[in-house]
Order: structure tokens, then sequence, then C-alpha cells
């Protein structure tokens, strides 16, 4: 994928309107401090486009990405964050559901999984609730050069089998250090949005559809 342009579109915060998208939109969720920011910066050939930080919590908007014209990736808010009030966890979680819910434009969500440590119960509740929306997530095993080549099958299996993860379920390890596993995501996405004239630039989709 080659990226002649990308930028910040839109923000939406919890009273916000979500906006009404002509474009396919692909959606990223995952735990706070699990490299999120950096993997969309990765994505779009960019190194601070999405701003990184050290304090986890600190995505706690919806974030629209314009990429070339052609299509958005929406950065979804960080859960799982211990510092964060209960009351505001739980509209960030109406927020996440209520963009879920009414975006016409949505093709696929990647749920972020830091391949380190098995998957907690946030990630496992998380997974279960995009799939109770209509969602097969793709999962992304992030930090992938923080582990040995040797251990990379035992934590991808040990992550698959802890999310219970739908037999046919794409998971892909991904580095923003190497940049390992960028193409692959592309590729996917590609697939995705494929039936959009917008996305034309994409790679084409394969017969699989994300959305039940």
């Amino acid at each position: 994928m080659i990226i002649k342009q990308a930028s910040l579109e839109t923000v939406c915060g919890i009273t916000s309107r979500l906006p009404e998208n002509d474009r396919p939109e692909v959606a990223f969720a995952g735990k706070s401090n699990v490299g999120k920011s950096s993997l969309i910066n990765t994505l779009m050939n960019r190194k601070s486009l999405a701003r990184t930080s050290s304090q986890p919590g600190k995505t706690q908007t919806i974030n629209f990405y314009n990429v070339n014209d052609s299509l958005y990736l929406v950065d979804l808010p960080g859960y799982g964050y211990a510092n964060v009030p209960q009351s505001e966890k739980e509209k960030w979680g109406k927020m996440i559901e209520r963009y879920l819910h009414s975006s016409s434009q949505l093709k696929a969500v990647f749920l972020l999984i830091d391949i380190r440590h098995e998957p907690g119960q946030n990630d496992k509740t998380m997974y279960e609730w995009v799939c109770a929306n209509g969602y097969e997530p793709v999962i992304l095993a992030t930090k992938l050069d923080k582990i040995k080549r040797s251990q990379i099958q035992k934590q991808l299996k040990l992550i698959r089998e802890s999310l219970c993860l739908l037999p046919g379920t794409k998971m892909i390890p991904f580095s923003s250090q190497t940049r390992q596993g960028r193409e692959e995501v592309w590729e996917l996405i590609g697939e995705f949005c494929s039936d959009s004239p917008e996305a034309a630039a994409l790679p084409e989709r394969s017969a699989d559809s994300v959305r039940r």
C-alpha cells in the first residue's frame, strides 16, 4: 500500500455525533498500551500522526484517519486501564458499541493482543463483544520484536486457546519496530474493502467476509 496522504480527519468524544463517511472503515481495538497508536503509524508510514504515550488510557476518543481519500483507519479507545473510573469506562464502552452498531461503512475490526502475555479478561470480553456485534475480528499479535523467534508459535497458540477463537480466525504477528506484518494487514484491508469503489487502489478482496 503506497500512502500518498494520511490525516486525522475526525475526532469523536462521548457526546459527539459519529461522521457519516462514504468510504470504507476498518477499526482497531485493543487494551491500553498494547501498541495501537504505533501500529497505526506503521501502517500509514508516519512517525507521530497517531500519538503514542507511555501513559496507558491516552486514547479516549474515536479517531478517524483518512488514508489516500480512499478509506478510514478508525482508532477506538483503549480498554482495561485501571486508573480510569468505572463510570468513564462504561461511557467508552457505550461509545464503542454505538460505533459498531451504527457505522454503515465498517468493513472489519482488528483486535490487538500483546503477544508476550496471555489475554486477560478484558481481552476476552472485547473479543466476545465484537463477535456479538456481528464481526469476526482479525487478531494482531503485537510487540513481536519483544520475544524470541522460538517463542512465537507457543505464544500464538496461547492467544488462540485463551480467546477460544472461532475456527478460521485470522491472526497476524506484528511488530511496529521491524514492520513485520504490515503488508499482511494491508492485504487483508484490501480484501475487506475491495467491494467499495473508493478503495479500488487496494488489493483485490477474497471471497471471505468479516461481517456475518
